[in-house]
């Protein structure tokens, strides 16, 4: 039995579920308008639910699709005079005798006027305006009504920091649903009570109608309620209301990325391309004792937490304005609970790679506006490496050193590549790429062996399904301005000399000449002094290369000043989220 009871269960649309310990919800519904009664029956489907509000409670059923409507009708009757019989009870004292049963409420359902036969299949019988009567209350039929499968809010507010809710629609369009924003008028009332105020009884007052709400300085103590419809173009669902956990807290001042939202307040115009490389700090590093006691001891242990960081790093972002995003060290929670939300309401739609056994990965986000995602080519370097014949002759000079391809085949990094179609210029192609090398200080020569991978693989990936297609090389390379890597990229060899070949010591040393597969590329944003600065170094790690014969650096927004980066001693800070700093250009693409 409880085996069919959780399978029952999980047929059921989210929508109808449990609220969320995230955020407290409930179903509003306007006075003086016929109750609504949603059903969900998609084709395919064993079965279909049938949702409607009766008194006080919420009733949801799980019926047959193909099952006459007049049993289902006749579940609906049974059912109230059922729940009809037990209220009587519970008012009696034990000692009195039961109440008669009382009689099974009228239950029908028209269509137009006409009432549908008990013969039809429910799949049939339920339409979209149909109407059902249930003794002397009737509902308006809503069939795969727009519906919120999701809606939280997140739990940390602050005040000058986007508010973005997670939501997800069934049957709708979140471009077109409708969002109304309370602050609670007294800082005394408790989240059960909240619960309770309607809207409009004074107990909230409204402070914004978009999707994502930027609390203020007066909203600090205050909670926050959201009122969202779901919609599809003008078809609406029935509305949900979030009120906050807990109150909107103060922010942290000044942040470090305040100044650059000066050269980037409005998005680029075509056939300017806004294009952001950001090490985000993974929550799985921040959180170490490592990260704690040894690299960052100078942080306050505040400022490492997710909740905190995040709202940091979800304003930076959005103030960009950016059409194309990179990201590394992007852990798989985040991207799907704080990003994704956050940046498509700001949109940009995103892809996520997962790095293998990690919990951290590659995010690449585009605008939507601008972009179609065509097709994804994300591969693992070492997987890659071994299984792919492009890689045959690499693979049989690092072979050469057994020490030297153990330690390559025993790294996760991926890389990240996605062709995308200009929408404004339709047929025409960007080849994104983005990744995360190897971190290890003395770690040269596997960082030249995965990029020599990469490069094959996107030059690869260009001719066979985008032919022309320029390419846009985003990430942390964990490499210096000096390094072998960098000067493959921009110089097209490295010499079999260079240093990085005996970077880890003579035993896992490799001497040979790599040679890239792209013409030169050129760094967008140039050789920065650091886009790393923590405790115990700084350096440029982080580049966007281009190729300069497709697009010209139209600008380069300036880095933080030496003085805002050292304010709190290094990064991270309480008024910086990562140990890196986002890079930030502005790309001309020739038409």
């Amino acid at each position: 039995m409880l085996k069919h009871l959780s399978t029952a269960y999980a047929l059921l649309p989210r929508c109808l579920l449990s609220p969320t310990p995230r955020s407290l919800s409930r179903t509003c519904r306007l006075p003086g308008r016929m109750e609504a009664a949603v059903v969900r029956c998609l084709p395919g489907e064993p079965k279909l639910t049938i949702s409607f509000c009766l008194g006080e409670s919420q009733k949801h059923m799980l019926r047959d699709q193909d099952e006459a409507l007049g049993k289902a009708l006749t579940r609906i009757s049974n059912t109230i005079a059922k729940n009809h019989t037990k209220a009587k009870k519970s008012k009696k004292n034990r000692d009195q005798e039961p109440s008669e049963a009382a009689e099974p409420a009228v239950v029908k359902l028209f269509f137009r006027g006409d009432e549908v036969p008990d013969t039809l299949p429910n799949s049939e019988a339920w339409q979209d305006g149909a109407v059902l009567q249930v003794g002397e209350v009737k509902y308006n039929i809503q069939r795969n009504a727009p519906t919120f499968t999701t809606a939280e809010l997140p739990v940390s507010l602050m005040a000058g920091f986007p508010v973005c809710p997670k939501l997800e629609v069934e049957f709708g369009n979140l471009q077109d649903c409708e969002f109304m924003w309370f602050k609670e008028n007294s800082t005394n009332t408790s989240p059960k009570a909240a619960k309770e105020f309607p809207a409009q009884d004074g107990g909230w007052t409204q402070v914004g109608c978009e999707r994502v709400h930027v609390p203020s300085n007066q909203d600090i103590g205050f909670r926050l309620k959201l009122h969202c419809t779901p919609k599809d173009g003008n078809r609406s669902g029935r509305s949900k209301e979030l009120v906050s956990e807990g109150a909107v807290e103060a922010g942290p001042g000044v942040c470090t990325s305040d100044n650059r939202h000066a050269y980037t307040s409005k998005v680029a115009e075509w056939p300017v391309v806004r294009v952001v490389s950001y090490n985000i700090l993974a929550d799985i590093y921040a959180q170490t004792d490592l990260s704690k006691t040894v690299l960052y001891p100078y942080c306050a242990p505040y400022a490492l937490q997710l909740d905190y960081r995040q709202n940091l790093i979800k304003k930076e972002l959005a103030g960009y304005n950016a059409d194309i995003i990179c990201l590394q060290e992007v852990d798989k929670g985040v991207f799907v609970d704080s990003l994704t939300p956050a940046l498509d309401a700001y949109g940009l739609d995103g892809v996520f790679r997962l790095k293998e056994k990690q919990h951290e990965g590659l995010a690449t986000f585009y605008r939507r506006s601008k972009f179609r995602l065509l097709s994804r080519h994300d591969i693992m370097l070492s997987e890659a490496l071994m299984s792919d014949p492009l890689h045959s002759e690499l693979l049989e000079k690092i072979s050469e050193n057994r020490d030297l391809k153990d330690k390559i085949l025993q790294r996760s990094t991926s890389l990240q590549v996605t062709v995308l179609e200009d929408l404004m210029k339709p047929g025409r192609k960007v080849c994104v790429a983005n990744t995360h090398l190897y971190w290890h200080p003395k770690g040269g020569n596997v960082r030249l062996v995965q990029m020599g991978v990469a490069l094959q693989h996107l030059s690869h990936v260009i001719s066979d399904v985008a032919p022309g297609a320029p390419l846009v090389f985003c990430g942390d390379f964990n490499s210096t301005p000096n390094s072998g890597v960098v000067q493959l990229l921009g110089e097209t060899a490295v010499p079999q000399q260079h240093a990085d070949w005996s970077s880890s010591g003579p035993e896992e040393t490799c001497c040979m000449e790599l040679i890239s597969t792209f013409p030169p590329l050129l760094s967008a944003c140039g050789q920065p002094a650091y886009t790393n600065y923590v405790g115990g170094f700084h350096g440029c790690l982080d580049y966007i290369f281009i190729q300069p014969e497709s697009m010209q650096v139209e600008q380069v927004i300036p880095l933080p000043s030496h003085q805002e980066v050292t304010t709190y001693k290094a990064l991270p800070s309480v008024a910086h989220p990562s140990d890196h700093i986002a890079l930030v250009c502005d790309l001309r693409w020739n038409p």
